[in-house]
């Protein structure tokens, strides 16, 4: 009886521990179409797709590395080559999070606070600030550039692969590679 005990504790441990490390990673990824958002709402981040409205019960990760707690609304961006730790945002009431990890807000006041910058009186015209993280080339050209990046780690793949003895010479390939990196990482202006 007693190894059952043992037994049914150490499944109950294995089961809950991707859980855990999931949650330790800073949010459990979700599902997205085009038309996702994660919008702050009553002082909690719910999801919205379309007119269909979804309370969230944990927090969530997004493909692009974005993390949104849902209980207090900080958006952290994923860390770069620049920003190490990775910039974090606070939601504000109707502020919301696209599906790609684009922070949009609904104020002057939200995007000002986002920007660091003193708030803006009231009535104040402003242009629609839309807070992006990196990894976000233009969505035109993103397609191509990703098949591009598959075509040169391809290369290099069949070039380590041919069984020598010595390491062929990768640099022109690794140089390709880190420039593409680069412009898909760029933020689109």
């Amino acid at each position: 009886m007693q190894r059952l005990g043992i037994f049914l504790l150490a499944v109950a441990l294995a089961t809950a521990a991707p859980r855990l490390a999931a949650a330790q990673d800073g949010g459990f990824p979700v599902q997205t179409t085009a038309s996702t958002q994660f919008v702050m709402q009553n002082g909690e981040v719910v999801k919205r797709d379309g007119n269909q409205i979804t309370p969230l019960s944990q927090n969530v990760k997004l493909a692009s590395g974005v993390k949104i707690n849902y209980k207090n609304g900080i958006v952290e961006m994923p860390a770069d080559k620049l920003n190490a730790s990775g910039k974090k945002i606070t939601l504000r009431e109707g502020d919301y999070v696209r599906a790609d990890g684009g922070v949009v807000f609904a104020t002057p006041g939200s995007a000002a606070a986002a920007k660091g910058a003193a708030p803006t009186p009231p009535g104040a015209i402003y242009e629609k600030y839309v807070q992006r993280g990196p990894g976000y080339a233009d969505p035109a050209q993103r397609v191509p550039m990703l098949n591009k990046k598959i075509e040169l780690l391809n290369q290099k793949i069949s070039l380590l692969s041919q069984g020598r003895s010595d390491l062929p010479d990768t640099k022109a390939l690794d140089a390709q590679l880190m420039d593409l990196d680069a412009q898909l990482n760029a933020p689109v202006k």
